[in-house]
């Protein structure tokens, strides 16, 4: 589905608009609106495998068989009974009480489903009865009715993370930032086997393995078994809805993992992943001391008997309950990778066993509820004899893209040009050259509709140009006036010129390069390198192309703007106001379908310049500032320290030589926004406040 951001935007703030106008804080309000998406979910997957099954269903004397639970436990899907369909629960007679009608739907889903037993919510008495027939009604929004899983997933994840963002149960920390979550996964590559998650919160971890084995065309259920520990109950009911919402099955025990192995999983894991909480105090070493998972001692004890912070007992953990060829990779606090004392011990021997595969640092404000940096860390037990004593550092601090005013992500091609790096240190040379060609590729299909683009838009411009002329030569203006108006048009032919010219040379240029294209070239590094090269012209192009097509609109709508109101224009027979206007308001969607396309070319080929000049032989190297392989010798010398930063030094300044005014004001626009959205919030929250105290 294409407009699933819009989507996602418009149910939530649907949403939670209900819940302002309510007395419900976020915490009691994100579970049963959770259940609801997985009620609806649940319902379409429902219609989807029920047309399949009656297909195929057999028929003997004239009489088909009915459907089962069973047909639709073959197809993953859940049998619903018919009070636990949505539709039922939309079309119910408005005097009826909408909270225990969910409510028996979820207890008639749970009692068919043994897995389900307990998890789903049942907390709709809380709610007003309209307030539930609205919020039913914002599910059943149109553009759900035919959609797939994926979308529903998408839906609820984004649910997760927007609650996550307003504090909602433990701080919002039973949710992973999906970008962190991308990087580990595209570190250790979770591709077979067992794949457990000690402190598995909503279940991120499972369900972003879940995309990354669509992408490679394997089925997670059966390429993978996922395991799972967490110690909170409401969490562990969070995570199973997200598993069944994407299709996918897992094993999740409710355990304090510091205390407890309740899959008894050591050294049987493929793959580890977590985001365990850091810093953790009051570890009780009497109840620890003796685990075999901790096969590097206590990191250290207090007079209390308490280990006072449990970062070291987590990583320990992670790498006993990998196998001989197993990867884990984890978020932890940054303080963690050069802490002193009894903590520096434990590192020093974890580093000494030559696992220690690869490390990140990440800036602060990636994570929704902290505002701290981290580091990823990376053990590979099965890393290669010629890496056995080396360790990949990278400091990300200086990537990162802006979401809202307080929190940042990666980028789609910022999490591949970093996957890239470890692929390079892998000896991975193809994937690296195949993310470049696919940047090439990209580039070419942009290339390749620019012509319509550039077709629609000279259209409109034409016409506005020759409107504004044709006024500028009938129009009985005064001499000043005509003057300004005959500046504003020698201004705009002035740029059209240049613009017409750069457009000629660009479509020589284009067609040129497009030729020396091969697909064997796009293989191979040399000819890749003289492919960016060639374009280089291409892209100068592009730059000055889109400052023209800018420059044109602002003089051609400001020049409309002057006609219409110092002109008085609309008085004049020959100023065609209508005609304007639609030319107008359509030159504006040319004009950013055009920019769109422009920019989104001249964007890969960025990505692909940041690759290649970092990476010219399509081989590891140390950059500065970015990226350093560093031996075990290395690593003795700096006091067992695994922070990045102290290996890859200051990365030069970069000029901008293309500064995005565009992308500025979006910053600010979002900022804005951010602080609208704040004062409102607080507002909403005094009003409430002034209501409870009867004033």
């Amino acid at each position: 589905m294409e407009n699933i951001e819009s989507i996602e935007k418009r149910l939530w703030e649907a949403a939670d608009d209900l819940r302002a106008n309510s007395k419900l804080t976020s915490t009691e309000y994100y579970m049963p609106v959770l259940g609801l998406i997985f009620l609806r979910h649940a319902f379409n997957r429902f219609l989807k495998v029920e047309s399949e099954i009656k297909k195929s269903l057999p028929s003997r004397g004239g009489v088909t068989r009915q459907i089962t639970r069973e047909d639709f436990l073959s197809k993953n899907a859940l049998f619903l009974q018919e009070k636990s369909r949505f539709d039922y629960l939309i079309n119910m007679p408005e005097d009826r009480d909408r909270g225990q009608a969910i409510i028996e739907a979820m207890d008639a889903i749970e009692d068919d489903y043994e897995d389900l037993k307990g998890v789903l919510p049942k907390d709709y008495h809380i709610f007003e009865n309209d307030l539930l027939t609205r919020l039913l009604k914002v599910f059943n929004d149109e553009a759900l009715n035919n959609v797939n899983g994926d979308v529903f997933g998408r839906i609820y994840e984004y649910f997760i993370m927007k609650f996550a963002l307003q504090g909602a149960q433990d701080n919002g920390e039973f949710f992973t930032p999906v970008s962190l979550v991308q990087m580990i996964i595209n570190t250790i590559e979770p591709d077979n086997g067992i794949v457990l998650d000690p402190a598995c919160g909503s279940g991120g971890m499972f369900v972003q393995t879940s995309h990354f084995l669509d992408e490679q065309g394997q089925n997670a259920n059966s390429a993978v078994t996922f395991y799972g520990q967490e110690k909170t109950s409401t969490t562990i009911r969070l995570a199973k809805m997200n598993l069944a919402v994407h299709g996918l099955e897992g094993k999740i025990a409710e355990a304090n993992t510091f205390y407890e192995d309740s899959h008894e999983l050591i050294e049987k894991c493929n793959f580890v992943m977590a985001n365990p909480p850091f810093n953790v105090d009051k570890v009780d070493a009497e109840k620890i001391k003796n685990d075999t998972r901790l096969p590097f001692g206590l990191p250290g004890v207090n007079k209390n008997g308490e280990v006072s912070n449990g970062n070291y007992l987590w990583m320990s953990y992670f790498l006993s309950y990998l196998n001989n060829n197993g990867r884990a990779g984890f978020v932890m606090s940054s303080q963690a990778s050069s802490a002193g004392g009894a903590e520096k011990e434990v590192r020093r021997k974890i580093i000494e066993t030559g696992n220690v595969d690869v490390m990140i640092s990440i800036r602060s404000n990636f994570f929704y509820t902290r505002s701290v940096p981290c580091e990823l860390w990376f053990f590979n037990k099965g890393k290669p004899e010629h890496l056995k004593n080396k360790i990949l550092m990278i400091d990300a601090r200086n990537i990162y893209r802006k979401v809202t005013r307080k929190i940042y992500d990666f980028s789609p091609e910022q999490l591949k040009n970093l996957t890239s790096i470890i692929w390079l240190y892998r000896g991975q040379t193809e994937k690296y050259l195949g993310l470049i060609k696919d940047y090439f590729n990209k580039i070419t299909m942009e290339c390749d509709v620019l012509p319509k683009a550039l077709k629609s838009f000279n259209e409109e411009m034409l016409q506005l140009s020759e409107q504004l002329k044709s006024f500028s030569k009938n129009a009985e203006l005064g001499k000043e006036e005509q003057d300004k108006l005959k500046n504003s048009i020698n201004e705009l032919t002035n740029f059209v010129n240049k613009y017409e010219l750069d457009l000629k040379n660009l479509q020589s240029q284009i067609k040129d390069w497009k030729s020396s294209l091969t697909p064997n070239g796009l293989k191979d590094n040399n000819l890749q390198l003289k492919y960016s090269e060639k374009y280089q012209t291409i892209f100068n192009l592009k730059r000055d192309i889109s400052k023209s097509v800018d420059q044109i609109y602002r003089i051609i709508v400001s020049t409309i703007e002057m006609c219409e109101i110092e002109l008085s224009a609309k008085t004049f027979e020959n100023w065609k106001t209508r005609e304007i206007k639609k030319y107008k308001e359509s030159f504006d969607d040319r004009k950013k379908e055009l920019l769109r396309g422009l920019r989104s070319s001249i964007y890969y080929f960025k990505q692909i310049l940041w690759l290649q000049e970092k990476f010219p032989k399509a081989e590891l190297e140390n950059v500065e500032g970015l990226v350093k392989l560093v031996n075990l010798e290395d690593v003795e010398k700096s006091d067992w320290s695994l922070t990045p930063g102290k290996y890859v030094g200051v990365a030069p300044e970069e000029e901008d030589e293309d500064f995005d005014f565009e992308q500025t004001i979006k910053d600010i626009h979002l900022e804005l926004s951010d602080l609208d959205d704040e004062a409102k919030r607080l507002a909403d929250l005094i009003q409430q406040n002034f209501k409870e105290m009867g004033l």
